[in-house]
């Protein structure tokens, strides 16, 4: 059995669910009967968000899930986000909704392909987005989030050559910020690949006064355009500080509701896709559901297993890059 087939998920019960139920209150009643903590990533849908204990993007959630003494972690967000959480928090038990909430960015760099890749740059530091596989970790010297990426990068000596996966986007975003020469791995993420530019232009000029904000995972021509670019927590931090009532997101669409929230006078509007067809959701955060939120919890399964080898090697990146934040005071 190969590591991929081992980090896998065990189990799913599929079952029909008493339409008279509450599920807000059959939720809590169940986190409270198993010690259970909810984490829910900005992307998921907003009853998932309201019912959560934690919110936020994919590293901090999984410090929260470290942090708590709760014994159950469901993770609501995709795979590779529930990998991170067992790999800090081995001991406890780590539930995912959806078996199949993947992610297109994390698929676009398969660990085997990317070992030969790190071969043929023996010289090379290799940085990765934590947006990854357990797996992809476990082949990382050190790990970032687009919130510290370019400090990352910054912290190294100016001579040291530098592997950078999986996004291409936030790559290059890190390479015009530093001016560093670095290597990049060709993947990227479907939901920041669909926006249009000429579709933005037209938007911000229907809306003169809205400000542009965008995620680094967007791509250049996107991100040019953009008044403010930042990670998902420093989206919404934006908008709550800023004192524009108007603001088009470039990023998917499920952060929007946390910014409504938080400013209920201000008015956000989805960046346009370049498909007519097409939305900013990600398809696989929004696989998962309220019902299956508490079927995983009643059952707890599907459950999240990483190998012990594989927790141990991706978790020294993940720790050197928070030791070098706490370094650089972020």
């Amino acid at each position: 059995m190969n590591v991929a087939e081992e980090i896998n998920l065990k189990g799913f019960i599929d079952e029909a669910i008493d339409p008279t139920l509450d599920l807000f209150e059959e939720i809590n009643k169940l986190k409270k009967e198993k010690n259970a903590v909810i984490l829910a990533h900005y992307y998921q849908e907003s009853d998932i968000q309201d019912i959560a204990d934690y919110i936020g993007d994919s590293l901090g959630l999984s410090q929260e899930a470290a942090k708590t003494d709760a014994e159950v972690i469901v993770f609501a967000g995709v795979h590779f986000m529930a990998e991170t959480a067992k790999i800090l928090s081995p001991n406890k038990k780590v539930l995912l909704p959806d078996a199949k909430a993947g992610c297109s960015l994390s698929d676009s760099c398969p660990p085997h392909l990317f070992k030969k890749f790190k071969e043929k740059y023996p010289d090379h530091l290799v940085i990765t987005y934590v947006n990854c596989t357990a797996e992809l970790k476990a082949l990382s010297d050190i790990v970032c989030t687009s919130s510290n990426a370019v400090q990352i990068v910054n912290s190294l000596p100016k001579d040291q050559k530098i592997i950078f996966g999986p996004d291409k986007n936030l790559g290059a975003y890190v390479i015009k910020k530093t001016g560093r020469d670095m290597v990049l791995w060709n993947g990227a993420c479907m939901v920041h690949e669909i926006f249009a530019r000429e579709k933005i232009t037209k938007l911000k000029e229907r809306h003169p006064d809205a400000k542009f904000i965008a995620h680094p995972e967007c791509e250049e021509l996107v991100l040019e355009m953009a008044d403010y670019v930042g990670s998902t927590t420093g989206l919404l931090n934006y908008t709550v500080n800023n004192p524009a009532t108007q603001f088009i997101v470039a990023t998917e669409s499920g952060i929007i509701h946390q910014m409504e929230k938080s400013s209920p006078d201000k008015s956000f509007i989805p960046a346009p896709p370049n498909n007519a067809c097409a939305c900013n959701d990600c398809p696989h955060m929004k696989r998962n559901t309220l019902e299956k939120l508490y079927l995983c919890l009643k059952n707890e399964l599907p459950e999240i297993d990483v190998p012990r080898e594989i927790i141990e090697r991706a978790r020294k990146p993940i720790e050197r890059m928070l030791q070098i934040s706490a370094e650089l005071g972020l």
